[in-house]
């Protein structure tokens, strides 16, 4: 099946699921935002943020693009596939011999992967997250409808799946979004030798190890009116990056035509 047509069948039975319909409008010429970001480039503590602007109201965002590693490519080529607004950071990380990172998109600094309860607030961390909402502030242009992090892991239990937590969705919703990639999934996947077919779990359905909860509850997840963090074990970001990224670019393209059609 050639790969216009495949997207066309699952375009198809995304609407279906969702009963509307409508194109994602290309990059194109973008009112100034409401809320200015601070100049991308050097910012607090030694690291760099990026940021493009796309279609007002959705973000991608790689917060971790050092210690997640390949994150910051992977989140920087979803915006340019997807048209969507991107703020990407990097250089936030090793800031001892612990591995202690500022954690950019909650005001608290803590080694990867650490409790949340262990996490600590210092001033550093709360003036690098403050400058990270600045900055998706301006790349959302306004209301931040749908906002998508993308992360990475090296969890051995994690390796052959793809957890998504998720913001402003109930249970339906989460539902259509499981199936949605699946049928993305299995059209990419289809016909590609070696390319893996990892299992989708999306919160509330799944219970996953990955749920964003101190982002949600302190840091910029609180934000938007729909959120997703997506967690790619580490071959979809190092082995098999191009091809998963071309695959959750036609995910999150679809996502959101569902969640936010045109005209919102």
């Amino acid at each position: 099946m050639a790969m216009r047509s495949a997207g066309s069948l699952v375009l198809s039975l995304a609407l279906l699921l969702q009963g509307c319909a409508g194109l994602i409008p290309g990059r194109g010429a973008i009112p100034e935002p409401a809320v200015k970001a601070p100049t991308p480039g050097p910012a607090p503590s030694g690291g760099t943020f990026a940021i493009e602007r796309g279609r007002p109201g959705l973000v991608i965002a790689a917060p971790h693009g050092t210690s997640d590693s390949a994150t910051d490519l992977i989140g920087a080529e979803l915006a340019r596939l997807t048209g969507w607004g991107a703020v990407v950071a990097r250089g936030f990380s090793h800031l001892d011999s612990g591995g202690r990172r500022l954690n950019v998109n909650r005001p608290t600094e803590s080694v990867p992967g650490e409790a949340p309860q262990l996490e600590t607030r210092t001033p550093a961390a709360q003036e690098v997250y403050e400058a990270y909402r600045a900055h998706v502030a301006a790349a959302s242009q306004g209301p931040l409808r749908f906002y998508v992090e993308v992360h990475g892991n090296g969890r051995q239990e994690s390796a052959g799946r793809i957890e998504i937590a998720t913001v402003g969705l109930n249970r339906d919703e989460a539902w259509r979004l499981k199936v949605l990639l699946e049928l993305v999934r299995d059209v990419h996947v289809r016909g590609r030798e070696g390319l893996p077919r990892f299992e989708v779990l999306v919160e509330p359905l799944d219970r996953l190890h990955y749920t964003a909860s101190a982002t949600k509850e302190q840091g910029v997840l609180k934000t938007a009116e729909r959120a997703l963090h997506i967690e790619l074990p580490r071959a979809a970001r190092i082995t098999y990056r191009e091809a998963y990224t071309v695959l959750l670019a036609d995910f999150l393209t679809q996502a959101g035509r569902l969640f936010v059609p045109p005209g919102r």
